[in-house]
């Protein structure tokens, strides 16, 4: 921790020194040493070193008269000269900025073999649908968790669920001294033995300065995930899947992830130990930087999560892909309290993002195209997690399939009798399992 009078420099990630302690942020690195040392002509002193992490600019809004010594989007770097009385809300947390961490990540990921599958699934995504359901979201004058048209904006959810073949239920929670609902759709895999995949996002917005009557169409926070659970559903409802789907719009995120909280308090042990991944949306639409980009923020517990989402993402999709092992302040936080693999997928450098909590957050800022990236990445993965039924896969036309140039398919029976796929595309690949059975 960074607690005595500190000399300090930010630098390209690429060019960061050996000998000074360091905190990664990306593509910039900050160094520091201790105030009596020497570590370069731009370097500058101050008496010690704070992280912030944010919700969009509500830090930088509480306080515009503090000038991070480093911005990286949801996550700053400021003077401890200029620490606040207070440690967190709901919106921002301010915690000492320990040496040797890696805040935000910008990996480099290869794409593997597209897998012709999950391809055609990717393909099936419809902007279209996911517009008209984030528009009418946005239409309502807010969706506040106490609101009546955050139940109108339930019901709308639970209709569209219902219509794809969810089973669906409402979970009530509490919001303060205020009552309020959790969404549930559940949809059965056809696995003998089955685990379970949730997609999650909050369904209520929020005015901060104005409260809880003043106009909050939360175009971006969050109409964009939660239109994003209802495309996300329909695309697995073409499917039959292995493991159990379970999609999920939470009350009472704004105020503290009231929604989420009770949730995972209340879902038994057994329960809990057969999900196989949490994927939260939040603030998946309005494109912050030149390329399109999208955060993954997890924990150690979800990084096999977040690993599957970055392949995805170099696979089938443009995106750049950053990670944190940081989480705050979203739903995917009490899944991770609890030992529950969760990740959130959440638009990069949010906090340029100065529109949400407020009348401002509409369909103005909203870039349709990277929410269909950001959606084609989390379909993908959420595919692996399901796995396709047996019943649902291709069957070859013959032992050996060429589908384009230098594609070569080739299947054989194994001694199991199970069906085996191995593939050409420049290089031989191993075999892999079908499953089944072969019958002659």
């Amino acid at each position: 921790m960074t607690t005595a009078p500190v000399r300090y420099l930010v630098v390209p990630t690429a060019d960061a020194a050996d000998g000074a302690q360091s905190a990664r942020f990306g593509d910039k690195t900050l160094l520091w040493v201790p105030a009596d040392q020497h570590l370069g002509r731009a370097s500058r002193t101050a008496p010690g070193l704070l992280l912030v992490t944010q919700v969009g600019r509500s830090f930088q809004d509480d306080y515009p008269d503090v000038t991070p010594l480093l911005d990286r989007g949801r996550h700053l770097v400021i003077s401890s000269a200029d620490k606040p009385r207070r440690r967190s809300n709901n919106c921002w947390r301010v915690e000492h900025l320990r040496a040797g961490t890696t805040i935000v990540d910008t990996p480099i990921v290869s794409a593997a073999r597209a897998d012709p599958a999950v391809a055609a699934l990717v393909g099936e995504l419809s902007p279209a649908s996911y517009q008209s359901d984030l528009t009418w979201l946005a239409s309502l004058p807010t969706r506040h968790s106490l609101s009546t048209t955050f139940t109108q904006a339930m019901d709308f959810a639970a209709d569209r669920m219902v219509a794809l073949g969810y089973t669906v239920s409402r979970m009530p929670i509490t919001v303060g001294a205020g009552h309020s609902a959790n969404l549930i759709g559940d949809r059965a895999g056809t696995g003998s033995t089955r685990g379970l995949v949730i997609v999650t996002a909050h369904l209520d917005s929020i005015n901060i300065a104005g409260g809880p009557a003043a106009a909050a169409p939360g175009a971006d926070d969050n109409g964009s995930g939660s239109a994003g659970v209802l495309e996300l559903g329909r695309l697995l409802s073409t499917r039959s899947w292995q493991h159990d789907v379970r999609l999920i719009l939470f009350g009472g995120e704004e105020e503290g992830l009231f929604g989420s909280k009770q949730y995972v308090a209340a879902l038994p042990p057994a329960e809990r130990s057969r999900v196989r991944a949490v994927l939260n949306m939040d603030m998946i639409a309005t494109k912050n930087t030149a390329m399109p980009t999208v955060l993954l923020e997890g924990a150690p517990v979800s990084s096999s999560q977040m690993t599957a989402l970055a392949t995805a993402a170099s696979t089938y999709t443009g995106l750049k892909v950053e990670t944190s092992l940081n989480p705050f302040a979203s739903d995917h936080v009490p899944f991770i309290n609890a030992g529950v693999p969760a990740v959130l997928t959440i638009e990069g450098a949010d906090s340029a993002n100065g529109h949400i909590h407020s009348a401002n957050d509409t369909l103005n800022f909203i870039d349709w195209s990277l929410a269909a990236e950001i959606l084609r990445m989390n379909i993908a993965a959420l595919a692996g997690w399901l796995e396709l039924a047996a019943a649902v896969r291709p069957r070859p036309a013959g032992s050996v399939v060429s589908w384009g140039p230098d594609r070569l398919d080739v299947f054989a029976v194994g001694m199991d009798s199970a069906l085996y796929h191995k593939a050409f595309d420049g290089s031989w690949h191993d075999y892999e399992s079908l499953g089944g059975v072969v019958l002659s």
